[in-house]
């Protein structure tokens, strides 16, 4: 007979003050998260497919692993770290790949009550000295290389590089995954596969509280010090799951792919916690979309016959660029629902997602959450809210979004425009910027006392459905008029010609400011001033003339982050003239972007 789940229920619901700002959900709670997520569908589902790996190489064999196996794998991973000296309220660094093996790690630290920060197997060593030092994190699991298309990158010469400047470290465990020759240092670095032997198959959940650590996630920190999102046990994994079968409607025995890392919330979220939680079936892909051609998306999603597809604008849009060949050669009649992720969506992507990827027969849950919340906020609920081409739609049940102007007072009727914020507390919240509680309160309690200020701002239409128009810093004041630049891209990228665009504003003697757009174009512009002009009679058109850009400059790529951000700062800063101040752009994907768009600025 199956052991009884340990743990015990909790005293209170709620205990919340947004001005201290103090949240705690499911007071005196005691559980653990991975009892929840695995241990309680062994009853049921032991047999059933827990997690589908797709490795990088389409030629490769993919693996399903049943929650028995992903059972006996995570306390393996759990008693290895054990092994290790790892305890109770440690933090973990994990640096990994998209393998089987990120899912045991970060699920084997929530079983000892460790706390895992996991970060992008994409970011510098700089980048991982900050995020590692700030936790004060102990040991670091990661894997000899990782595989990006043809790339093969080595992870742990950039470990080896960051532990130098890491007086916290102890250990290193090494996941040998490329076979790539790599430095162990005696006492210092593990292989995984060696430590794994010595580690069984049966670990006890360490019992938690509802408001201990689960995880700390850091932000891109584009501009300062990168904030540590601080996220607990009770509350996080109650709203994942609720989120998760609310908005996708899900449905045992349905495949569920979120092409997401699991570096990012998204992929903490509803690649690992929030599908587990519910006993689904989930896609774990190592890849990239465009390798080894543009089906590579499509491909996967016939061969595992994924039901509900989630993934990013960016890549709809790059998607979007090739020849629809590589979407109608796949069989994609098994997915029944799709949702984008990231950023809002403009509407030409929404209309070419809903109408050759889902047939015109799929909803388009197009959801807005961030890092912060933990889980999704506002969104369509699949076959349930009505659809609305770029707009958020509504917020999810419990959810209690107020749109606030500039001088704090609530826009409380339909038809409105001004800054998100929230006004009541949701189970999975941050609770506070790890290490320095001032900074959480000054970022997001401090604009609108009483309220949580996302940063960015939205349209409440007649409807009352809600559309992001992009972050409040990304919002181009014109002649007295507020302008989003998220809105003026998507009108442009109305255009046929027009691919992925980026607006910045720039100072303008008389308007304040004006509107600067760098544009991809799908082929080549042979007349740059006809399409110009066709951009601007188009964006007077959808949002009018005040929103006419004043500037248009025809690029080939954006400096975007290794994480798919557009870096909006070093555009502003060549359309403000500035182009021998950009700061630091060694975080680019290709920095060589930079230079042709400062040799091309207008």
């Amino acid at each position: 007979m199956r052991k009884i789940l340990s743990g015990k229920k909790w005293d209170k619901v709620l205990d919340w003050d947004f001005n201290k700002p103090e949240v705690k959900w499911f007071v005196g709670g005691k559980l653990n998260i991975t009892e929840n997520c695995i241990d309680r569908h062994l009853a049921t589902r032991a047999k059933q497919t827990a997690i589908i790996w797709d490795p990088n190489d389409p030629h490769s064999e993919s693996q399903c692993l049943t929650y028995q196996q992903l059972h006996d794998q995570v306390c393996q991973v759990a008693n290895m770290l054990k092994n290790q000296g790892v305890k109770k309220g440690d933090r973990v660094c994990i640096y990994m790949p998209m393998i089987p093996e990120v899912a045991y790690a970060m699920l084997a630290c929530a079983r000892i009550g460790a706390v895992h920060s996991t970060v992008f197997a994409g970011f510098s060593a700089g980048s991982l000295i900050d995020r590692i030092n700030d936790a004060g994190c102990k040991i670091i699991l990661t894997s000899d290389g990782s595989y990006r298309g043809e790339k093969k990158i080595d992870l742990k010469s950039i470990i080896d590089d960051a532990i130098t400047k890491c007086p916290t470290i102890e250990k290193t465990i090494v996941f040998k995954h490329t076979g790539v020759r790599v430095s162990m240092k005696a006492g210092r670095d593990f292989w995984w596969h060696e430590q794994i032997e010595k580690a069984s198959a049966h670990c006890e959940p360490e019992i938690m509280d509802a408001e201990d650590l689960l995880f700390i996630l850091y932000t891109s920190g584009s501009t300062g010090k990168p904030k540590g999102m601080v996220h607990t046990i009770g509350g996080y994994m109650v709203f994942t799951a609720y989120t998760f079968q609310t908005v996708f409607q899900y449905q045992p025995g349905q495949v569920f792919w979120c092409t997401a890392d699991v570096g990012w919330i998204t992929g903490h979220s509803y690649i690992l916690y929030g599908p587990l939680a519910a006993g689904a079936t989930t896609v774990i892909f190592e890849g990239i979309p465009s390798w080894p051609d543009m089906g590579r998306f499509w491909h996967v999603a016939e061969k595992h016959r994924v039901n509900i597809f989630y993934t990013a604008p960016t890549a709809i849009r790059s998607l979007e660029k090739a020849p629809l060949s590589f979407v109608h050669q796949y069989d994609l009649q098994a997915i029944k629902i799709l949702g984008t992720v990231g950023e809002p969506i403009n509407e030409e992507a929404w209309h070419w997602y809903h109408e050759h990827i889902g047939r015109k027969k799929c909803p388009v849950v197009d959801t807005w959450w961030q890092t912060e919340t933990g889980g999704i906020m506002i969104s369509p609920i699949a076959h349930v809210t009505k659809l609305k081409p770029a707009f958020a739609t509504l917020p999810l049940p419990g959810v209690q979004p107020a749109v606030m102007d500039e001088s704090g007072k609530e826009l409380a009727t339909h038809g409105v425009e001004g800054r998100l914020t929230i006004k009541f507390p949701w189970p999975a919240m941050a609770r506070t910027i790890y290490g320095d509680h001032q900074r959480f309160k000054d970022t997001y309690f401090s604009t609108f006392p009483g309220k949580y200020f996302t940063g960015d701002g939205c349209k409440r239409d007649d409807e009352g459905f809600y559309r992001i128009t992009g972050r409040v810093d990304d919002i181009i004041i014109v002649s007295g008029h507020n302008m989003g630049t998220a809105e003026i891209e998507s009108a442009i990228d109305e255009h046929s010609a027009v691919c992925e665009t980026a607006v910045v504003g720039y100072p303008h003697d008389i308007k304040g400011q004006g509107i600067y757009a760098y544009v991809i174009c799908y082929d080549t512009p042979h007349e740059e001033e006809n399409l110009r002009s066709e951009i601007r009679d188009l964006v007077s058109k959808i949002i009018g003339p005040i929103a006419k850009p004043d500037k248009i400059q025809f690029v080939s790529g954006l400096p975007k982050t290794r994480s798919g951000k557009i870096m909006r700062r070093i555009l502003r800063k060549v359309a403000e003239g500035e182009m021998h101040n950009l700061g630091d752009t060694s975080t680019l994907t290709d920095p060589t972007v930079v230079d042709e768009i400062n040799t091309g600025a207008l």
